[in-house]
């Protein structure tokens, strides 16, 4: 029976040093650490970890959300966790799944912080919609559609649209529309 634990931050630019003090104040036999987002479905030191413990052994990490990506993630990672009787503890919160409460709690906390990240979406929605309003958000600059020139430029050349494509970085598709618009133009 070992306890293991992990460690994540989601930018290079972040330190992992907190929560490892952390893990190894909680006396872990191992850490899995990477510096991955929390969005990312591919996180090879989670995935490595997870393939790693054996029934009896505990993961131990900081903060729910340094495990999951959601609510759903977090659900699915405890379920077959328990389903290979490994237990599961978050410090901040002193949660732990090998007690019927810990259990209760998971659930309780996944579904308040699922809540506050919805929460948060919509706030950033809503803040965008009233900056669109204002003038003030325009989005994204499009990128090939400020190319028209070169590409109208090569394509006179004889080039191909997809050389065009290819040479300006720009998807063939984006091509097709800057030609089908100055044809509608001329």
């Amino acid at each position: 029976m070992a306890t293991i634990g992990y460690a994540r931050v989601s930018t290079e630019g972040q330190e992992l040093t907190a929560q490892l003090e952390q893990l190894q104040a909680a006396r872990v036999d191992k850490v899995f650490q990477e510096k991955a987002s929390g969005v990312k479905q591919d996180r090879p030191q989670l995935t490595a970890m997870l393939d790693y413990v054996r029934e009896g052994d505990t993961i131990v990490v900081c903060k729910l959300d340094r495990i999951a990506r959601s609510t759903k993630h977090l659900l699915e990672i405890v379920e077959a966790l328990d389903a290979r009787n490994v237990s599961f503890q978050v410090l901040n919160i002193n949660l732990d799944t090998s007690t019927p409460t810990g259990k209760l709690m998971l659930s309780m906390l996944a579904a308040i912080g699922q809540f506050e990240r919805e929460m948060m979406l919509e706030r950033q929605r809503e803040g965008i919609r009233l900056a669109k309003d204002a003038g003030a958000y325009k989005g994204r600059k499009p990128t090939a559609r400020a190319q028209t020139t070169k590409v109208l430029e090569l394509i006179s050349q004889g080039k191909t649209k997809q050389a065009v494509a290819d040479e300006l970085e720009i998807g063939v598709a984006s091509v097709y529309r800057i030609m089908q618009a100055h044809k509608k133009a001329a």
